[in-house]
């Protein structure tokens, strides 16, 4: 069955299934306003989703022809997946952060072979050995999930009110699980006056009980040198000092004290940077970090595609301590090592 949560004050959440993910569904809020409802996110593009979301918003007294907007907090197809439907149905407009935009053009034009083959040499500059290599050499073009996300027509600008007609949402910038990445401060009383700042739809920023996913961002065309995990401790602290009285994520459930679990996270990220330059005290390729990094599981019983991303994330917490000064590169090295300064 359908369910749907009333959080009071004209917002509610349906959760939509998503498929074959031990996440099991996203968090998607339905936020009344006076030109009528806008969604924050829709879930993936999947048949059971959309059911689930059309039955959710009937159940709200609602339906999908009438949705004003769709606010997306970022490209993730769990989160954005929907929208183009959403859209087709209803005339909606859909609002993302101009550098999440960008990524979902690349990704619409994008041939799927051309990230096959970006991903390959990727991950073989990163260490992989050849049987990690080979399914990617092999694989055959096809349809993906998330290779034609619905473009967006509106941008989300840091710091300003979003066009919601009778309310007061407010984009705050947080990037770091993507470039363009945002949180939405609703700033109106609490329907159950709890202590704090109004509430806050945080995406997959602040997350309860779930570290969020901070890897290398994607793109084959750009050299530039970033630092996601600067960038995500960084909004992190920015978040934190909101003082929401309530969080309302895209995944698990609501919670309160956001102050709290930002220090959490960011004891948690400290703690990472620690081990990792112990385990540099010998130089190792970005997949060798990953073998011995400590994750939710034993690296032989990691499948396939999560040891892709946890090379991604071991490659983000390099590259931060690269930027602070306390890892390097050693020169000349193929794959490239690192080791601790």
């Amino acid at each position: 069955m359908t369910q749907v949560t009333d959080h009071g004050g004209g917002v509610r959440s349906l959760r939509v299934p998503i498929p074959d993910n031990p996440l099991g569904h996203t968090l998607v809020y339905v936020v009344d306003t006076d030109r009528g409802p806008v969604l924050i996110d829709t879930g993936w593009d999947d048949p059971d989703s959309w059911d689930t979301l059309a039955r959710g918003l009937t159940a709200c007294g609602t339906s999908v022809t009438e949705i004003h907007g769709v606010v997306v907090t970022h490209h993730h197809p769990d989160h954005h997946g929907l929208s183009g439907r959403v859209r087709e149905a209803s005339g909606a407009w859909i609002a993302m952060h101009a550098a999440d935009t960008a990524v979902v053009r690349r990704t619409r034009e994008a041939r799927p072979e051309r990230w096959y083959a970006y991903m390959t040499a990727k991950l073989a500059a990163a260490g992989a050995p050849e049987e990690h290599l080979a399914p990617l050499r092999r694989a055959r073009p096809r349809t993906l999930p998330g290779l034609s996300p619905a473009l967006p027509d509106r941008d989300i600008v840091p710091g300003e009110l979003l066009g919601l007609p009778g309310r007061r949402l407010r984009a705050i910038w947080t990037p770091g699980h993507t470039p363009g990445h945002v949180c939405l401060h609703l700033e109106e009383t609490h329907p159950a006056q709890l202590p704090g700042r109004g509430r806050l739809f945080s995406g997959d920023h602040l997350l309860p009980g779930i570290t969020p996913h901070i890897g290398l961002y994607e793109d084959p065309d750009d050299a530039t040198v970033t630092d996601p995990l600067g960038d995500y401790l960084d909004s992190l602290e920015r978040v934190g000092r909101l003082a929401p009285a309530e969080v309302l994520p895209a995944h698990q459930h609501p919670f309160p004290d956001a102050a709290a679990r930002v220090r959490a996270l960011l004891t948690h990220h400290e703690a990472r940077l620690t081990d990792l330059l112990a385990l540099l005290a010998e130089p190792l390729t970005p997949w060798q970090i990953a073998e011995r990094m400590e994750w939710n599981r034993p690296w032989d019983q990691i499948p396939y595609g999560s040891r892709t991303i946890a090379v991604s994330e071991a490659e983000a917490h390099l590259r931060r301590l690269v930027k602070l000064g306390r890892a390097e590169a050693v020169p000349g090295s193929e794959p490239v090592t690192y080791v601790a300064v």
